[in-house]
């Protein structure tokens, strides 16, 4: 799955549920002053914001496969080390941080175990490795509601539940299989504030993700019939959303 979008439209679309998810995951890393952290798979830099909030830009790397997302978190941090690659393939040396988080990333990695032992590879021994998956196959990610919608209309329509990481129990499976030693195996609950069905639907529209990339390919009139039916299953607005990921820290 490609995120070569830009970096404002996954703001809009999942920024809302990854930026207090960075402040979660940061609180369970504890980043001890002076230790070197890695954000992979930074995207905009939301986690990368919180290391270096508690580390400072000296200590701090971040490295992401689409471009727009580089150029984004490089204009968000001048100066900080962020590079363009893939998790399979880190370009730094082994024992190069005491830490290296993937928030939101595992599910998208082409080889999620390889991926996984790279930041165990460059990660010190005894050093921190970290992930957070969104609970789709539990419906209880922020997404849960559209692919329900889709269901209703399509029961052999996509979803996200069958994602690396993305179910009970997997993402724990992963780091094992990367040759990590699980530390922590929890879960993370956000709730986001929606003002109307417009402001949570528009996201969708802008092409992000997987959600988004089956929208934009729908006929204008299975579009329509999509947002009324993702409407109907919205409470009143007002209204909030909870999002539940799975996180799980290793040690190298």
């Amino acid at each position: 799955m490609s995120f070569d979008v830009a970096a404002q439209a996954y703001g809009a679309f999942m920024g809302r549920y990854s930026e207090p998810l960075a402040d979660r995951l940061a609180d369970l890393l504890e980043p001890v002053p002076g230790s070197r952290a890695l954000d992979v798979g930074c995207g905009p830099g939301a986690l990368t914001a919180r290391l270096v909030e508690r580390l400072g830009p000296d200590q701090v790397c971040a490295i992401d496969p689409s471009a727009p997302f580089v150029a984004a978190a490089r204009d968000r941090f001048p100066g900080l080390d962020v590079r363009s690659g893939r998790a399979e393939e880190l370009p730094w040396p082994d024992a190069s941080f005491d830490l290296a988080a993937a928030s939101l990333v595992v599910h998208f990695m082409r080889d999620p175990v390889a991926g996984l032992g790279e930041m165990g590879r460059v990660v010190r021994a005894g050093g921190t490795v970290a992930a957070t998956v969104w609970d789709h196959a539990g419906e209880r990610g922020p997404i849960s509601t559209f692919w329900r919608a889709v269901h209703d209309l399509d029961p052999a329509g996509p979803d996200e539940s069958g994602l690396a990481g993305a179910r009970a129990g997997h993402l724990a499976q992963l780091f094992t299989a990367a040759g990590l030693r699980i530390v922590r195996d929890t879960e993370v609950t956000v709730t986001v504030r929606y003002d109307s069905a417009d402001q949570w639907w528009e996201p969708y529209t802008l092409g992000v993700g997987p959600a988004g990339a089956y929208l934009v390919g729908l006929p204008d009139q299975q579009r329509e019939a999509l947002r009324r039916q993702c409407v109907e299953r919205l409470p009143p607005a007002p209204f909030t959303v909870e999002a539940t990921a799975w996180c799980v820290l290793g040690r190298a």
